[in-house]
């Protein structure tokens, strides 16, 4: 049997819905409809349905319509597997009513923006999504936002979707809604507004002031792993629940949400469901970038080039794992918090790390590097620096990236896929020249000196 509100009765060894779906309406559209997502958001806003039916989410794909295909048959609902050493808890999620895709013309993404109904969008679309530049601003030379700012009432980039959006509602007096970025960037919410209001200030100053007084950007940290799905975990789930579903997805216990509390417009009561409302979430959001992502990213490119597939795979290599640990070390001490707290996070960091039942591909953390090696490694190396702490472990994660790169000649998937090939095929000191990548760090000869030697170790 396909999971579907039909067959929903019949799935056994999982949890169900605790509320009657037909009542759910949407007060929430998610750009970016991902596993992630659907293993952290969404879940958070299932929990609340039963009590406020109006917030039930519609997805956007931004690109594929793979997601939509899957969950269409299914209505939306999904299984969630929740996986530890003592085996795999099985959830069926209602929160996502639909899904639309945003390159399908036609497909009613600005519509369902438009909606009064919808009081909040929400957003994981990586860094790349933001279409930035390497000083972190607007990058208006990118394909996707140099065509919207030509044909700016059909936009395909993130910026030029809720600019159009917000214009539309403004025109026909409709509240806007709040703007909630979900993704590992430093200052998300910060970051996201600065880029909507330089997008919005290319196509009418008045627009940029309205949004810039009226829209709300709160800052939030996300915290879970989530890997990608696989013909395994399809199989196993199935047999636990017996119904097919096309697209579960598969997590592990821990679950974290922090957010700045600025809704305007409303919000579901998250905090009932384990949120934690904060005046400031940017220490939260630095130590679990600096922490767990920078972590994330070592193990990554030294445990594929060491051949490890997952995550619990490198942390069975006592020489990785040590570094790990001293990766999270060094990182602590960029921070100004208590070092028994930190010492603590890190303890739990390398707990999840080492969970044999989450197959957590260093492949699907290696995407992307270009991006995520700024805040993740390059500032905490920057600030240990000039105060004088140790980076040397950090370094070894940016070391690892490079050789990365030139192992696999450049042929990576990362949004400066073209420029890494060119740059690896010179050698690894055209790749530390990349100023979109390294900044002003691409002339600190501390900096250069250290890690190309250390390229030249893990290449030996």
């Amino acid at each position: 049997m396909r999971l579907s509100p039909r067959t929903l009765a019949e799935t056994r060894n999982a949890a169900r819905p605790a509320y009657d779906r037909a009542r759910v309406t949407p007060g929430i559209v998610h750009l970016g409809l991902g596993n992630f997502h659907r293993a952290h958001q969404a879940v958070y806003v299932d929990d609340c349905l039963g009590a406020t039916p109006d917030w039930g989410i519609r997805g956007v794909s931004l690109r594929r319509p793979d997601m939509r295909d899957a969950l269409a048959p299914q209505s939306g609902l999904y299984t969630l597997a929740i996986r530890d050493g003592e085996g795999t808890r099985a959830r069926i999620i209602g929160a996502v009513l639909d899904v639309l895709v945003a390159t399908e013309a036609g497909g009613g993404v600005l519509a369902a923006l438009c909606d009064p109904a919808i009081r909040i969008v929400s957003l994981t679309v990586t860094e790349k999504g933001y279409c930035r530049d390497g000083a972190g601003d607007l990058a208006v030379e990118h394909p996707a936002v140099a065509a919207d700012l030509a044909t700016p009432e059909s936009p395909g980039s993130v910026p030029g979707l809720l600019v159009e959006a917000l214009r539309r509602r403004r025109a026909a007096g409709v509240a806007p809604f709040t703007v909630l970025s979900c993704d590992n960037l430093p200052d998300n919410g910060a970051t996201l507004a600065r880029i909507v209001a330089q997008f919005a200030r290319q196509r009418d100053a008045g627009l940029a002031d309205w949004i810039a007084a009226e829209v709300a950007f709160p800052g939030s940290m996300v915290d879970r792993i989530v890997p990608a799905t696989g013909d395994g975990d399809l199989a196993e789930i199935a047999a636990l629940t017996g119904v097919e579903d096309a697209w579960p997805v598969v997590t592990e216990p821990f679950c974290q949400w922090v957010i700045e509390d600025r809704f305007p417009a409303g919000r579901p009561d998250l905090a009932s469901a384990g949120v934690e409302f904060v005046d400031d979430v940017a220490l939260y959001e630095k130590m679990k970038l600096r922490m767990l992502n920078g972590a994330h990213s070592t193990l990554a490119y030294l445990g594929h080039l060491r051949h490890h597939e997952t995550v619990a795979d490198v942390m069975q290599d006592a020489e990785l794992a040590a570094l790990v640990a001293e990766v999270m070390r060094e990182a602590a001490g960029t921070l100004p918090l208590p070092a028994a707290d930190l010492a603590g996070y890190a303890k739990r960091l390398q707990a999840r790390f080492r969970n044999p039942a989450l197959h957590h591909r260093t492949a699907q953390i290696a995407m992307d590097g270009s991006q995520k090696l700024p805040q993740r490694l390059l500032a905490p190396i920057a600030e240990a620096q000039a105060a004088g702490r140790p980076w040397a472990a950090m370094g070894r994660g940016v070391a690892g990236w490079i050789a990365y790169l030139l192992a696999r000649d450049g042929t990576v998937e990362d949004p400066l896929a073209g420029q890494l090939r060119a740059a690896a095929a010179a050698g690894p000191e055209t790749i530390l020249s990349l100023r979109a990548v390294f900044g002003d760090l691409a002339d600190a000869r501390w900096f250069t000196d250290a890690i190309l030697a250390e390229v030249a170790r893990l290449r030996d």
